[in-house]
């Protein structure tokens, strides 16, 4: 018995030392003294060091925001991105977005975006928020002009008759939707705006429930090219002038466009709104600029392969060298502009 009393202090020293040696958690994690529960606190590992494969494809990545999936932008941004295609010294990076109006937020405040498809006047939603906004901006290329179409029923003879009168914008998020209420501001003409698919609002017309529909497309548009109307439907006429010249460019609608709708050797004046890749105006000389700049050589080198089989028609009738109304070009889009212009004396 005494043998056994004589351990025990010894087993409870032995005991009461395991514990002090034992790990303890963190203090964080242990039981707070109000007693009330509260979450451990995570300590977070340092992230690796990006490795090298990553680094060389993040470097010249350009990201460019296209549009709805449905929409001629984004097959635009695909396509250029197939052509320009570098391996690792140039990737381009298409993005689905909102639409090209939508296009230029993203551009402004997206991370990773770099180049956008917008349309020319969605730069006027930006004057009062961001003022500078055509210095932070600069195209890169004019890629088509997008018609304004105004098309009317029998009884609507003039911009005037729409007035107080049912037209349809299409669906939000278009640029029927966004520059159609724009312009008929523009033109001091208060109507009643409605915004659903351009099918539906096209019976609705024909029942005589909707007087017009307003399409902002290239032309020709498939809707009035198969389409069969009663005699009267037609498009409206939509004068050029200097409430347009900020933005739009003057245009037409003709028989060869909709032989259906227009007589032969008769012409119908609009605007067009310029669909544009713009870019950030990046410093001079930073990685995104960098970027911007090489998407630019390897775009313009190779738009010969755009305007051929197999690529979007729109890319035929593409003019590098023409403008964007209320923009500056890209540096580098100037600079390799000149250098052509430059060769092409110097060959003479």
């Amino acid at each position: 018995m005494k043998r056994s009393t004589g351990l025990r202090p010894l087993l409870l020293l032995a005991a009461l030392v395991s514990l002090l040696l034992a790990p303890q958690p963190p203090v964080a994690d242990a039981a707070p003294q109000s007693g009330r529960p509260q979450k451990a606190r995570l300590i977070r590992a340092e992230p690796p060091p990006p490795r090298p494969e990553a680094l060389a494809m993040n470097a010249w990545t350009v990201g460019l925001a296209g549009g709805l999936l449905e929409g001629a932008p984004i097959r635009l941004a695909a396509e250029m991105a197939r052509v320009v295609d570098d391996g690792d010294n140039l990737h381009v990076l298409p993005v689905v977005t909102r639409g090209p109006v939508e296009n230029l937020n993203s551009l402004l405040y997206l991370r990773g975006i770099d180049a956008a498809i917008i349309n020319s006047d969605a730069l006027e939603e930006y004057k009062s928020q961001v003022p500078d906004i055509q210095r932070r901006i600069t195209y890169v290329l004019n890629l088509f002009p997008s018609e304004l179409h105004i098309f009317v029923r029998p009884e609507i003879q003039s911009l005037s008759d729409l007035a107080g009168k049912k037209v349809n914008f299409n669906s939000q998020g278009t640029a029927a939707a966004y520059s159609g209420p724009l312009i008929f501001s523009r033109l001091g003409i208060e109507v009643q705006k409605t915004f659903i698919p351009h099918q539906i609002a096209l019976e609705q017309m024909r029942k005589g429930e909707m007087a017009a529909v307003v399409f902002i497309t290239s032309k020709p548009v498939d809707a009035f090219v198969k389409g069969r109307f009663e005699s009267g439907f037609k498009f409206l006429p939509v004068p050029y002038d200097s409430k347009f010249e900020d933005y739009y460019l003057p245009a037409a609608l003709d028989a060869a466009d909709y032989p259906n709708l227009i007589k032969p050797g008769d012409r119908v004046t609009t605007i067009a709104v310029p669909t544009a890749l713009v870019a950030f105006n990046w410093p001079a000389n930073s990685n995104r600029f960098e970027r911007v700049a090489r998407f630019v050589d390897h775009l313009f080198s190779r738009i010969d392969k755009l305007q051929g089989a197999g690529f979007d028609p729109k890319w035929k009738s593409i003019n590098l060298g023409a403008t964007v109304p209320g923009l500056a070009r890209f540096p580098a889009a100037q600079t390799w502009l000149e250098g052509q212009s430059s060769t092409a004396r110097a060959s003479r």
